[in-house]
């Protein structure tokens, strides 16, 4: 099954207390989490139905604020990256590898965070 790009395809929530939110999210969707390597920022993450993920995890810094940011699936985040800039948004983080997963970036338009998501 092909996923359209500019689905969700990863649901970030960034909060100080991983274990009530895995608690929360468990229980009301039955979602289970699973820890991910170091380079995931120490994130446990579930599958979601649908094949989208959802990643909680601590903040990494101590000026990081919790969060919910998406991801939005992309086919060339370069591209992706230039058409948000080119509208007005200023870039967070510039595309990353994410080793085995990908490529990530996030920028900012209007206060709000988004990120994209290039998936091998």
């Amino acid at each position: 099954m092909t996923v359209p790009e500019y689905t969700i395809y990863y649901l970030e929530i960034v909060t100080p207390d991983i274990e009530a939110a895995c608690k929360l999210y468990g229980h009301a969707y039955g979602w289970q989490f699973e820890p991910k390597g170091p380079e995931w920022g120490g994130s446990v993450v579930a599958k979601l139905p649908g094949g989208s993920l959802c990643g909680i995890r601590a903040p990494l810094h101590e000026q990081e604020n919790p969060v919910v940011r998406t991801y939005l699936r992309v086919t060339d985040i370069d591209s992706a990256v230039q058409e948000a800039e080119k509208l007005g948004a200023t870039i967070a983080l510039p595309p990353m590898e994410m080793p085995g997963a990908g490529k990530i970036a996030i920028y900012l338009f209007g206060g709000i965070e988004q990120g994209l998501w290039q998936v091998p």
